[in-house]
């Protein structure tokens, strides 16, 4: 007997290997598609870096991939995790073609975005993502608005356990809701919660999952900064969940909230429909079937409320309750559009017997909806409104009706604007567009007449139009069969113009996918930059005894990460035995000022040691200054400390004067009169001889010590003066401390600070 194929068909016909080669291709597609989707990110992210139109982006992205071997796909998905700041995990050596964990991710994600539908999407997200983890099913609940879970899909569980967890309400508690509420991930590595007691102990399991001790993770679904939804993954037994598994399940997890979004467009519920139906002037409402028997009002709009006045709050009500006249008609007209019979009208309902006037439904229309949902339209007087005349008063929506028996169709006036024809044209049946669909799309309008015809089902389906005008719009088409007798006598559905709304998101994507990338530069910018000059000028740098002298440094860096200053100071002793103090200050923050900064200080270290006086030094070093890249300009102080003669030689360029504390009472050294360096070629700086004695303290700093920004620079320094006086510490180090504690400028500018006590 021949083994049964694809839908129970006989594997050896030829009817089953058309099925079999129909799913091929259509997998084929779908990776396609994921492959597309990621491709195109990475094209955007080297667009945006590169500053380069997309089609030289995507030639680059071709030379990357051929210069390192790595496949177009494993290299679009190394950069856009580089853009989003991923982490890189490297491929295990011996392994080249194997790819590493972010690469896996990206590629499952890209997979989990391109899928169809939100069955196909968990689907995705498990075989493509998850599963590779070891996990075994994942849940997914959306949020209500009344605080309940609805289970939107599942992946790898049962259709029982399914049906069990498919609503959640916020009575009961437990770890899903505790979750949802704390708004954090809940990793349960043996599938208990720490005091809790065991799963399955009492009554039915707690939570999802075949192996009441396999592992589970609960993760918040975050969306317009709220929980959505939340996402269980269930293993088979405990699992370690370090901190590299989490940090891979987070970024596997991220698609999670575009599927919570799905699922709501897919359900045209109350959240897909209202913005539709509120614009009614007749009565609409939605009604969910839970169960047998089990009708529930998810959504009335603003005539519905009217129309049941008697019933406070109808939202959330059994139709019982909200229709009690007329529900046991509308159970029988809901079964029978949710069987496959089509949209259902019924003239009036109660239809027999006698009913008061303000319970009776005239003219009712239910379309069944996704997700065991049905559309319900009625009239409260004697009148026919049709609903998809009134969708087509609504901005680029129109409403079209095929009928096949006569071969016309009817279209509302604004279809003819969306396809770019007068009036006076011949309306198009939808089998009829082919030749004006985007030849990449016209698979996806065969597929969605497929669905109306052949398995008469409604389907929707978003495809490129050429117009006469040579315009290109991006349309949405959501149709239904209509059948008569169980026989399709016609189409009926909606046009929707995206056009607007696709470019948005298109901007959008790449306005987010450039602004990450743009962080991203600026935090490895921001810490390439301090860890150089943390490098270059430790913080605490250690207290240091030299010939004749006591010194202390100290450094303090800005307080913002961007306001990276170029502070320098130097203490040395030179061959000479002269002692070496240099401090500086370059203009300006950044990278650019840190190396300017490393080049100055290193140059003046080693003019030093000709031993030239400090003007004869500070005049090369501004020759250095002017020939650096980009010529900085920068403000500085030297001295030279001669321990045999008891003086100090000194000289500034442009730099704040040094600070004199004797016997308790401070002055300012009176500086020469000199130029910044790098301002001016030839520029000479003369000396200046201070006499020192034991005792005295001799302080160089650098300007974020003491400016202030509405106050003057007398003032200011006056501020430091007096604290030098007021302190009266006997040890540099003491009052290296108490002045960076008590002084401080206030434009978060980087601090330099040296601290002389000749002994």
């Amino acid at each position: 007997m021949t083994e049964p194929g694809p839908a129970g068909v006989p594997s050896g016909s030829a009817l089953a290997a058309a099925v079999a080669d129909l799913t091929a291709e259509i997998a084929a597609l779908h990776a396609d598609r994921a492959r597309r989707r990621l491709l195109d990110l990475a094209t955007g992210a080297l667009s945006a870096q590169l500053s380069i139109p997309p089609d030289e982006a995507a030639d680059h992205l071709v030379h990357l991939a051929v210069s390192t071997g790595l496949g177009a796909v494993d290299t679009a998905a190394d950069i856009v995790n580089a853009a989003a700041g991923a982490h890189v995990v490297e491929v295990p050596e011996g392994r080249p073609g194997a790819l590493s964990d972010a690469r896996r991710a990206r590629r499952g994600m890209a997979a989990t975005l391109a899928s169809d539908s939100v069955g196909e999407a968990l689907d995705t997200l498990l075989e493509g993502g998850l599963g590779p983890l070891g996990v075994r099913s994942v849940f997914l609940w959306r949020r209500t608005e009344t605080g309940c879970l609805e289970l939107v899909g599942q992946a790898g569980a049962s259709r029982p356990e399914a049906s069990h967890w498919q609503w959640v309400p916020p009575e009961c508690g437990g770890p899903l809701h505790r979750a949802l509420q704390g708004g954090l991930p809940v990793w349960l590595p043996d599938g208990q919660e720490k005091g809790g007691e065991p799963m399955g102990a009492r009554g039915p399991p707690r939570l999802p999952g075949a192996d009441p001790n396999g592992a589970r993770v609960l993760f918040p679904i975050r969306r317009a900064g709220g929980t959505a939804g939340l996402l269980l993954a269930a293993w088979e037994g405990p699992v370690s969940l370090d901190e590299g598994m989490r940090r891979e399940f987070a970024d596997l997890a991220e698609p999670a909230g575009r599927v919570v979004d799905w699922a709501r467009d897919e359900e045209d519920g109350p959240r897909g429909l209202s913005a539709v139906l509120d614009l009614l002037e007749q009565p609409a409402a939605i009604i969910a079937t839970t169960g047998p028997g089990r009708e529930v009002v998810e959504y009335v709009n603003a005539a519905a409320r009217r129309a049941v006045g008697e019933v406070h709050d109808p939202v959330g009500r059994p139709a019982a309750q909200v229709f009690p006249y007329s529900h046991e008609g509308l159970v029988r007209l809901i079964t029978a559009a949710a069987g496959g019979g089509g949209p259902q009208f019924a003239p009036a309902l109660p239809q027999d017997g006698p009913a008061p006037e303000s319970g009776s439904m005239a003219h009712v229309k239910v379309l069944a909806l996704a997700r065991e949902r049905a559309a319900v339209v009625w009239d409260t007087v004697d009148t026919s409104p049709v609903l998809v005349r009134v969708l087509g008063r609504l901005a680029r929506i129109a409403w079209f009706e095929d009928d096949l028996m006569t071969g016309r169709s009817r279209w509302s006036p604004k279809a003819y604007a969306i396809f770019g024809l007068g009036t006076e044209a011949d309306p198009l049946p939808l089998r009829m567009l082919g030749p004006r669909v985007h030849a990449e799309d016209e698979d996806d309008l065969k597929q969605l007449l497929a669905a109306l015809t052949e398995r008469r089902e409604g389907a929707q389906a978003q495809v490129r139009v050429t117009r006469p005008d040579g315009g290109v719009r991006r349309l949405r088409i959501a149709a239904e069969p209509v059948l008569t007798q169980g026989v399709l006598t016609g189409v009926a559905g909606v046009y929707q113009d995206v056009t607007a709304q696709h470019h948005t998101e298109l901007a959008l994507s790449a306005s987010f996918d450039r602004l990450t990338a743009a962080q991203a530069e600026a935090e490895m910018r921001n810490q390439v930059v301090l860890r150089l000059q943390q490098a270059l000028q430790p913080e605490s740098p250690p207290l240091e005894t030299l010939p004749g002298l006591e010194i202390a440094a100290r450094y303090r860096p800005a307080l913002a990460e961007y306001r990276v200053g170029g502070d320098w100071y130097d203490v040395h002793p030179l061959p000479c035995g002269r002692v070496l103090v240099s401090v500086g200050d370059i203009a300006g923050h950044g990278i650019d000022a840190a190396t300017a900064m490393t080049a100055l200080r290193n140059a003046l270290h080693g003019l030093a040691f000709t031993g030239a006086a400090p003007g004869q030094l500070m005049g090369w070093l501004n020759e250095v200054t002017l020939s650096a890249p980009g010529q900085p300009t920068a403000t500085a102080v030297c001295a030279l400390y001669d321990p045999g003669a008891g003086v100090v030689r000194w000289t500034t360029a442009g730099h704040l004067p040094p600070l004199l504390v004797r016997d308790g009472r401070g002055r300012f050294l009176e500086p020469p009169h000199t130029v910044l360096l790098g301002a001016l070629p030839g520029a000479v700086y003369a000396d200046r001889t201070t006499k020192v004695r034991p005792g005295d303290f001799l302080l160089f700093y650098t300007d974020g010590l003491v400016e202030r920004r509405h106050e003057g620079l007398d003032e200011s320094l006056a501020v430091l003066r007096r604290a030098a006086e007021r302190l009266g510490a006997e040890r540099t180090d003491e009052l290296a401390d108490l002045l960076m504690a008590e002084v401080s400028g206030d434009t978060d500018d980087d601090t330099s600070l040296v601290v002389l006590r000749v002994c």
